[in-house]
């Protein structure tokens, strides 16, 4: 799945107008949030667990738009405890959005 920036670079834009260093902080502090919730998602023993970190992934992809993340969420609530597909693709696309420049 390509990374399609659109709508999280504009989200970034918008809350950081034209302050580069501001949407780089920005762009540091989403991927740091969303990765800790991938930790914790790999670490779920319980079905609860698994959704509450999924959850909380889910909410700040909303917030920045980044609609991708948030149908990664939502494919590992819909999923089973410990999908390594749900798991593989979630941290390919935040070493997408983490590759990107800006």
């Amino acid at each position: 799945m390509a990374f399609q920036s659109g709508s999280f670079e504009a989200a970034l834009a918008s809350a950081a107008g034209e302050d580069s260093a501001l949407q780089r902080e920005l762009k540091a502090g989403f991927l740091e949030s969303a990765e800790r919730q991938l930790d914790l998602l790999r670490r779920s023993r319980c079905d609860a667990n698994w959704q509450v970190a999924a959850r909380r992934l889910h909410a700040p992809a909303g917030g920045f738009h980044a609609t991708q993340l948030m149908d990664l969420a939502e494919q590992a609530l819909a999923g089973a405890l410990g999908d390594p597909a749900a798991l593989r693709e979630i941290e390919e696309h935040l070493g997408e959005i983490r590759g990107r420049t800006g």
